[in-house]
């Protein structure tokens, strides 16, 4: 990820409504999976927000990043148990033995994503999970994942072949985000044929529209509680030690 974007989602991380959805998926995934006051280490803290509510809901968190900058602005929140930390590397002792760990949007800028899930696995307690979000359908991929440093989007099948190296099995999948497929379609189909470029940011919304968009996430969510959602911009997932 390039530092102006991690600027960025410092910014906006708390208000924007694909972040605030996101937060509450995994909010109410965990409270059914994982309810407070698990232990629960974020690889990957970003602006730190949704550590900062998931300790506010209960939870003893830790954090990791491979960003100074995130680290600092974690304990300017008042986070003291943050460090930097690359994913891809035996991740420090204080993160073991937890019940959950947390991957929201970060296994893709990952090289070497099946260290990153071992290194994940051998956090848990016996019983623990790994939740992971993902950018979903390999035909989505374009000039905007580039800059914000994907190495791949996901299938199920491509998660299953990377959770089963790594001695893990998923045990809930869902896609979600699927209010927004149809113009994120439409916007890669543009950026083919126009050869449109694109900044790294997120797209500005209005008040209303970002309102609206959270309402629809909510929607979602509710029809989740029952169906997994067949298709979405991205995925959702809950993995388990073999």
């Amino acid at each position: 990820m390039d530092k102006s974007h991690l600027a960025e989602l410092i910014k906006i991380e708390e208000h924007y409504w694909w972040h605030v959805a996101k937060r509450d998926l995994v909010r109410m995934l965990l409270e059914e999976y994982c309810p407070p006051p698990a232990k629960i280490v974020e690889g990957g803290i970003g602006g730190g927000f949704n550590l900062l509510e998931l300790k506010r809901a209960g939870y003893a968190v830790y954090g990791l990043d491979i960003y100074q900058e995130s680290v600092e602005h974690c304990r300017d929140l008042g986070m003291n148990s943050v460090a930097v930390q690359n994913l891809e590397k035996p991740w420090q002792a204080t993160t073991k033995d937890c019940d959950a760990v947390l991957m929201l949007d970060v296994v893709e800028h990952c090289a070497n994503p099946i260290e990153v899930l071992k290194n994940a696995r051998d956090s848990l307690k016996p019983g623990g999970l790994i939740m992971l979000t993902l950018p979903a359908y390999p035909f989505l991929m374009g000039p905007w994942d580039v800059m914000l440093g994907h190495h791949r989007r996901y299938t199920k099948a491509m998660l299953e072949a990377e959770a089963k190296e790594a001695g893990l099995k998923i045990v809930w999948f869902s896609h979600w985000n699927s209010f927004t497929l149809p113009v994120a379609i439409m916007v890669r189909l543009l950026e083919r044929v126009m050869k449109i470029k694109r900044t790294a940011e997120f797209p500005p919304v209005s008040e209303f529209v970002n309102n609206t968009l959270i309402g629809l996430g909510t929607a979602e969510r509710t029809i989740m509680k029952t169906l997994p959602v067949p298709a979405g911009v991205s995925i959702v997932a809950i993995l388990k030690a073999v």
